[in-house]
């Protein structure tokens, strides 16, 4: 995650209008996780045009969804009158997805894909491609499988692609608190999305999956920034190979 002397830095920026577009959106995401998660926190007290607009309403997301249940009902009636085949009830989990999925903001290096088709919208990949940092020129491959209780439950995300980094393993899990722990459903698939753009902009070698290149990152950022570098372009590191991803 960002330092507090980061925080301070990107807001000092966007203050006066010298931040970057990759900086504004490391600084929005962060405050957008920081404040779904402790909500009394001291970052409340940043200046008001610095912070994101606010997370959902509950409320709102609730008339939202019957919103869209009655819409769904409607042309349910419909094909039924007219002697088509039933349309399929969405579930509510279905229902908050269809709205995060119509509402993504991504970065022009992150695309997302259906490779089951759009009627099969709880089974998504996110493609990122990081612009700057260790990981520069890489694209990493993310699955995400929702479950029909979302947003009460956190959607199960691994990354398909083999990368060297202290919060991924070789398996593909992911270690991101908002996964886990900290998962509330106020955060939506934007933020998830953001918080893996996140540990490539900052990996953390403090809450480690892969402790080797945690130690390495710790104790020798150029050695463990040759290691991504040899990783990305196709090669071992120690003994584990890497397939290309540059």
């Amino acid at each position: 995650m960002l330092l507090r002397s980061e925080i301070g830095l990107y807001v000092a920026k966007i203050g006066d209008r010298s931040a970057s577009a990759t900086e504004i959106r490391l600084l929005w995401s962060y405050i957008h996780l920081h404040l779904a998660c402790h909500p009394f926190s001291s970052l409340l007290s940043f200046p008001r045009r610095c912070l994101p607009e606010p997370l959902v309403d509950p409320s709102w997301d609730r008339s939202m969804i019957k919103l869209f249940k009655i819409k769904d009902q409607k042309r349910e009636d419909a094909a039924n009158s007219s002697g088509r085949a039933p349309v399929k009830k969405q579930s509510a989990g279905e229902l908050r997805l269809h709205k995060d999925i119509s509402e993504l903001n991504l970065p022009k290096s992150t695309v997302i894909s259906f490779p089951n088709g759009k009627d099969d919208l709880m089974n998504f990949e996110i493609s990122i491609r990081p612009d700057e940092g260790y990981y520069q020129g890489g694209t990493f491959v993310f699955t995400f499988q929702v479950s029909p209780s979302y947003p009460h439950e956190p959607p199960k995300v691994k990354c398909k692609t083999k990368v060297y980094h202290p919060n991924i393993d070789l398996e593909g899990n992911v270690c991101l608190n908002i996964l886990r722990e900290d998962w509330k459903p106020v955060l939506n698939i934007n933020t998830v999305i953001y918080g893996l753009i996140l540990l490539f902009m900052q990996p953390n070698d403090e809450d480690p999956l892969n402790h080797d290149a945690a130690a390495v990152l710790r104790d020798n950022p150029r050695l463990f920034e040759t290691n991504v570098r040899r990783a990305m372009a196709g090669g071992y590191v120690g003994q584990i190979y890497f397939p290309r991803c540059i």
